[in-house]
């Protein structure tokens, strides 16, 4: 019996055999299935997925005419973002190797990943790719925000939490805001067209200051419609600025790309539309203290030049003079000090106007004002009508006395009659009438009955 990898002569005149063990043959093969075969991607089927206590993972890769056994190791195996079951359909990065001690073939997988969910991935990295070479994503095209939206609209779900949080926000933070609710679908087919169409009306109809194209968060299939390429492009040639609020803050949609804004949540996104009413008030707070400061410091140094200038005053001319002086003096200052109280008690009346303004933009407060506008029109309405009815009812005696006027009764109040035969017939001729005939006259005010005595 020969030694491993022994060489020796065989038979005289062959040559010499090279004897392997079965781990060195396994070990030769490992070594060129690794280098000749880099890092490979590869999809399948799961079976026999098994996950003993040593937190490995191994399972088998499948399609309809081969399989291939495969290895996870820890830590690998310990980041999956999902639970891997016999039967799904997943994307795997992998070595190619050989499992030495039985010879086996096998990968031995560094990333795993469901495949549909690799494709979705890969397809936004290609649009993505494509946009960015075109130039949407440039920062110098991007537009500010107004400072204070008069009006904004929400482009999304009208039955998802992210309309309510960021209804919620607006009208904590500034009730002045008007928004409109933009409702379109944000998931499935009929979601991307939705949303075109929707972004092409609201950025050409002139209404709004600023446009929020958000939803809630979800996996990358029920996002996808914000990563639609004709969704980013309908964003690109808005004619207001966009801001995007899809997801959460992990989450990135190419709308986020394109818009000229990306907010992490919806709350943030209108956290960022609008300012905080509370911090204005504040702010003119803050404002109207400075200028009652600057008007004081400005006011004492005009009362110490003043004093200055009495002094010399009271130094170099006759005493007459200096009183006459010092009374102009003092009527200045009292002016000053007039002066200074009016200014500031107009600088307080603006400040009370402008909270007031801000109060009666108050919800309850145009709801009052709606109220006594209806009030008015009805009472204007009613005043229409009855004014309409009193026109009527003289154009009808108007045209009753034109009636009248040519009624035949009219004739008979004059002193004429009308005869009429024992049929009703009206006569028109004395001719042919019998005596002994009944007839009967029609005079202004009642009938007489007639015979005929002689013709």
């Amino acid at each position: 019996m020969h030694a491993p990898d022994d060489f020796s002569d065989g038979a005289k005149g062959q040559p010499p055999r090279h004897i392997l063990t079965p781990s060195t043959l396994n070990r030769l093969v490992r070594g060129l299935l690794e280098d000749a075969l880099p890092l490979v991607w590869i999809e399948g089927e799961l079976s026999n997925v098994a996950r003993p206590a040593s937190g490995h993972l191994y399972f088998t890769l499948k399609d309809s005419a081969a399989q291939v056994r495969c290895a996870m190791f820890k830590p690998k195996s310990g980041s999956l973002r999902f639970k891997p079951s016999d039967g799904m359909q997943v994307l795997v990065r992998a070595r190619v190797g050989l499992y030495e001690p039985r010879g086996e073939f096998q990968l031995v997988a560094e990333h795993m990943e469901p495949a549909g969910e690799g494709a979705l991935q890969r397809e936004f990295e290609r649009l993505k790719a494509q946009l960015d070479a075109e130039g949407l994503f440039a920062q110098d095209r991007k537009r500010p925000l107004p400072r204070f939206a008069r009006r904004i609209g929400v482009i999304t779900s009208a039955t998802g939490a992210a309309i309510r949080d960021v209804l919620s926000v607006l009208s904590r933070r500034w009730p002045l805001v008007d928004v409109d609710v933009l409702p379109v679908p944000v998931q499935g087919r009929e979601a991307p067209p939705a949303i075109v169409s929707m972004l092409r009306k609201a950025s050409t109809c002139g209404r709004y200051d600023v446009l929020l194209l958000t939803r809630g968060g979800g996996s990358l299939e029920d996002l996808w419609a914000f990563n639609d390429e004709q969704v980013a492009r309908a964003i690109h040639a808005s004619k207001v600025p966009v801001v995007s609020a899809v997801g959460h803050e992990i989450d990135f949609s190419i709308a986020d790309f394109v818009a000229d804004l990306r907010a992490p949540t919806p709350s943030a996104a209108a956290e960022l539309l609008v300012p905080d009413a509370r911090a204005q008030l504040r702010h003119l707070d803050q404002l109207r203290q400075r200028i009652v400061a600057i008007q004081e410091r400005r006011l004492q140094a005009r009362i110490q030049r003043l004093d200055h200038l009495l002094t010399r005053l009271q130094a170099q001319r006759p005493q007459a003079r200096l009183a006459r002086d010092q009374e102009r003096l003092w009527q200045l200052h009292r002016r000053l000090l007039a002066a200074r109280t009016v200014e500031i008690t107009q600088l307080g009346v603006r400040l009370d106007r402008a909270h007031a303004r801000l109060l009666t933009q108050h919800p309850r407060q145009q709801l009052a004002l709606l109220r006594q506008r209806i009030e008015q029109h009805a009472l204007h309405l009613r005043r229409l009508i009855q004014h309409k009815l009193e026109r009527e009812q003289l154009t009808l005696q108007q045209t009753a006395r034109a009636l009248h006027a040519v009624s035949p009764l009219a004739t008979l109040e004059r002193g004429y009659a009308i005869l009429f035969d024992a049929e009703g017939k009206v006569l028109r001729s004395a001719q042919n009438i019998a005596v002994d005939t009944p007839l009967r006259a029609r005079l202004a005010d009642g009938e007489l009955p007639l015979q005929v005595t002689k013709e």
